[in-house]
């Protein structure tokens, strides 16, 4: 199957924005917690695991065929402008995502890596029906991209189960080092976990919480299948897009629950968090208030928990 981008409505807070986490269900399984990072623990040299950016320049980056320029909201997101945000916060490393209106052509991203490799990572979109698609994520790698960006609503993931090309990338990926990142809807999570099953070697990473309760109340059973995620030790979550989660109001503080299950049940080594920029700086929310979340609200983290969330799980899965 062609890991094909939804195409338009693409309102980034249409796709988002309804989210509410509900009551969640008790624990699965209590995992034992990794070792503490040694000595004392500094958070800086921060690392933001989920960022898009952009550009006006429409002719040197033509947009996918299909979008209108003027769903390009804000108009202009550029490294320069992320890193107006990041800096004051002590993040000065950022994975960058792939944004779908560009499609399957990566160049916006990789130009950005190449500009300033010490500071980017990339997650790319590629179409895995074409021949030679791991030969491709070989070259990607060697460009900076650590990662592949999936959509995965019930349908598209279960048809994964039934694709050689798809099933190739996965192999791939475990020969590579580079990860499945998972635009996950709550209903594809349990085919998802059979293609962890397979594939077990296969870094996968889980966007924004899989995106629970997005489409009305969070169901127990949802919260359930990503928690069961954590058998898989090379599965990891980002704690992220708090602005379009819950209650979407800063200080985010109705998202401690699950976070804190999250960080039981995988591990603080398996969590990282992210900003999902642009989008966390618009109609009232900041950067500041996103970082602070994990970094100085949750009173149930160790300065240890904060380093890995903050630093050590997206170091190890992007910048390693």
């Amino acid at each position: 199957m062609t890991n094909e981008p939804h195409q338009p409505d693409l309102s980034r807070r249409s796709f988002l924005q309804t989210a509410a986490l509900g009551a969640l269900a008790p624990s699965l399984v209590t995992r034992t917690r990794a070792a503490e990072i040694p000595s004392e623990v500094v958070l800086d040299h921060l690392i933001d695991a989920h960022v898009h950016v952009w550009t006006p320049d429409v002719e040197r980056y033509p947009l996918v065929e299909g979008f209108a320029r003027e769903k390009m909201v804000p108009r202009s997101f550029t490294p320069k402008e992320l890193l107006v945000h990041c800096r004051p916060q002590k993040v000065d490393r950022i994975v960058l995502i792939q944004m779908i209106f560009y499609g399957f052509d990566n160049r916006y991203m990789l130009d950005a890596i190449a500009e300033s490799p010490e500071t980017f990572r990339g997650v790319a979109v590629i179409d895995d029906s074409k021949p030679g698609a791991c030969d491709e994520m070989r070259r990607l790698a060697r460009l900076g991209v650590r990662g592949f960006r999936l959509y995965a609503d019930k349908r598209s993931a279960e048809s994964w189960l039934e694709s050689p090309s798809m099933q190739a990338m996965w192999a791939c990926a475990a020969d590579t080092g580079q990860a499945m990142c998972l635009l996950a809807d709550p209903d594809s999570l349990p085919a998802v976990r059979q293609m962890c099953e397979r594939y077990p070697d296969t870094k996968v990473v889980i966007d924004h919480f899989a995106r629970i309760g997005m489409r009305g109340p969070a169901d127990s059973e949802d919260v359930d299948n990503l928690l069961r995620l954590a058998d898989f030790k090379h599965t990891f979550v980002k704690t992220s897009a708090f602005y379009a989660l819950g209650k979407k109001q800063a200080p985010y503080l109705d998202l401690a629950p699950l976070i804190r299950r999250l960080r039981d049940v995988f591990g603080v080594e398996r969590l990282m968090w992210a900003s999902d920029c642009p989008y966390q700086v618009q109609e009232g929310h900041t950067y500041a208030d996103s970082i602070a979340l994990i970094r100085d609200r949750l009173d149930f983290l160790t300065a240890s928990d904060k380093a890995w969330m903050l630093r050590g799980t997206a170091e190890r899965v992007f910048f390693t």
